[in-house]
C-alpha cells in the first residue's frame, strides 16, 4: 500500500505541478489584456471644451454641456458605464488654442479627464487633438470645420463628428454653381478654418468651369464688414462667399442687406451657417440662402423628439453641434460599455468597427476619423412659409455620406495613405 501511494504521489505531484504552471502561465498572458479591460481611476469623465461667451456661443456654448449631459441620461440612468461613474466637466476655451491646450493637458493630468468633446473653433481644436494623443486620450470634435482634422493633421485618437469645409463645399458651393453663379468673391474669416473653407469651395467652383475673382481676408472677431463687402459688390461676382462662421456670419449678412447685397443679382453664400444664426437673423434677412447642414431639428419625428427635449431645457432648438456633442458622447459611452474599459486605442477600435445610427446621425467612422454621414442642402424660408417657431429649412436635397467626405484615394492622412489610394 506504501509502495503504491509513493508511486501514486510520484504520479501525482508532477501532474500538478504542470496544472499550475498551465494556469500561472495562461494568467501571465492573459495579464495585459485583463488589466485593460477596466475603467480607470473608476469613472469615465467626459470633458466638454467650447465657447462659452464669444462669437461661436450661440450654436455650442452652455448647450453643448446639456447635450452631453442628455447623453448620458439617455445612455443609463443611474449615470454608470460598465459599472463605473460617469461624470461630465466643462470648461471654456475663449476661441484660444494656447488656452484650449493647457485646459486639456490639466484635464487629462490632474482631473484625470478620459475624452474631450465639442472643440469648436479649427485652431483649438487642431491644438488639442495634439495633446490628446500624447497624453493617449480621446478629441471628438463636433464644431470645427477644417479639413485638416482629419486629413493632413490626422491621429489616431480624434474624430470629426459633423462637418467640414469639404462637405460644406460640396454641399453649397455645387448647388449655387448648378444655378449658373460662375465668378466667386470670398469673403474670409483670417483663421484656419476660414482658409480651409476659401480653399474648398474654391476647388469646386474651378472645377465647375467658374472662377474665382477675389479674396478679402478679416480680422476674428470681427464688427465692420463694410470695406469687405464694398469691394466684393464693385468686383461684380456672381457670388459673395462668406467664409466665417458665428457672429462674424451674422455681421456680415445683415451688413450685406443695409448696402443692398441681399436680393440684388449677386448672391450672399454663407458657407457654414447655423440655425442659430438664422434664428438671429430672422427669415425677412436670411431668407432663400442655401447652405448645408449635418443635422436639422425639423427633419423627421426622431430629430424632433430629441430635439424638443433638447429645447425645454436650452430654451432654444438645437445647432448641428449640439446634436453632434450628443452623439459622440452616446457613441463613446457605447464603446466603453462594448469594450469594458476607457482605454483609449480600445475605444477608439469600437468605435471605428460599429455602425453608427442614434436617431440623430447616421454612417460610419472612417480609418482618417471622420464619421461619414449624410449632409443636407438646406434653402431658408420666407417668413409666410414657416408653420411654427423654429421652422426655418426647406431640405432641397441628401449629400450622401460618400459624397459629403474627402475620398480616401485623395487623402493625405497617415492613418490611410497610401493603402487607400490604391
Amino acid at each position: 500500500m506504501q509502495n503504491r501511494n509513493k508511486r501514486a504521489g510520484v504520479a501525482a505531484r508532477p501532474t500538478r505541478h504542470w496544472l499550475g504552471a498551465a494556469i500561472a502561465s495562461a494568467l501571465l498572458a492573459a495579464g495585459p489584456a485583463v488589466a485593460q479591460q477596466k475603467i480607470s481611476d473608476d469613472v469615465v469623465k467626459i470633458g466638454v471644451l467650447t465657447d462659452m461667451s464669444g462669437a461661436y456661443s450661440d450654436f455650442t456654448g452652455g448647450g453643448a454641456v446639456i447635450a452631453a449631459q442628455m447623453a448620458v441620461e439617455d445612455f443609463a440612468r443611474n449615470g454608470q458605464v460598465a459599472g463605473r461613474k460617469i461624470e461630465i466637466v466643462s470648461a471654456d476655451h475663449q476661441n484660444k488654442a494656447d488656452i484650449g491646450a493647457e485646459r486639456a493637458r490639466n484635464w487629462f493630468d490632474r482631473d484625470k479627464v478620459d475624452t474631450i468633446v465639442e472643440l469648436v473653433t479649427t485652431n483649438v481644436a487642431l491644438a488639442v487633438m495634439d495633446v490628446a494623443q500624447q497624453k493617449n486620450r480621446l478629441a471628438l470634435v463636433s464644431g470645427s470645420a477644417s479639413l485638416a482634422i482629419t486629413n493632413e493633421r490626422c491621429n489616431a485618437n480624434t474624430v470629426h463628428w459633423v462637418y467640414d469645409s469639404y462637405g460644406l463645399a460640396s454641399g453649397t458651393a455645387k448647388a449655387v454653381m448648378k444655378e449658373g453663379k460662375k465668378n466667386w468673391y470670398f469673403i474670409s474669416a483670417d483663421y484656419a478654418a476660414g482658409a480651409a473653407m476659401t480653399k474648398d469651395a474654391s476647388q469646386v467652383v474651378t472645377a465647375g468651369g467658374g472662377k474665382v475673382v477675389g479674396v478679402a481676408k478679416h480680422p476674428f472677431p470681427n464688427a465692420d464688414f463694410s470695406s469687405f463687402l464694398l469691394s466684393a459688390q464693385a468686383s461684380k461676382a456672381d457670388v459673395i462667399a462668406l467664409a466665417n462662421g458665428g457672429q462674424d456670419t451674422i455681421t456680415a449678412i445683415k451688413q450685406a442687406a443695409e448696402f443692398g447685397i441681399t436680393g440684388s443679382r449677386q448672391s450672399l453664400v454663407p458657407i457654414v451657417l447655423f440655425i442659430n444664426d438664422v434664428h438671429a437673423l430672422g427669415l425677412k434677412t436670411a431668407q432663400g440662402l442655401t447652405l448645408t447642414e449635418g443635422f436639422y431639428w425639423n427633419r423627421d419625428a426622431k430629430t424632433r423628439a430629441w430635439s424638443r427635449r433638447f429645447f425645454e431645457r436650452a430654451k432654444k432648438m438645437p445647432s448641428m453641434a449640439h446634436a453632434g456633442v450628443y452623439s459622440s458622447v452616446l457613441n463613446y459611452l457605447r464603446a466603453v460599455e462594448k469594450t469594458g474599459t476607457d482605454d483609449a486605442a480600445m475605444v477608439m477600435t469600437q468605435l471605428k468597427s460599429a455602425d453608427i445610427d442614434d436617431g440623430l446621425f447616421k454612417g460610419r467612422i472612417r480609418a482618417d476619423g471622420k464619421f461619414a454621414h449624410d449632409m443636407l442642402l438646406l434653402e431658408v424660408k420666407k417668413p409666410g412659409e414657416s408653420t411654427e417657431p423654429w421652422d426655418y429649412y426647406h431640405v432641397r436635397g441628401v449629400i450622401p455620406a460618400a459624397d459629403a467626405a474627402l475620398p480616401l484615394g485623395e487623402s493625405k492622412c497617415k492613418l490611410v495613405a497610401p493603402r487607400a489610394a490604391s
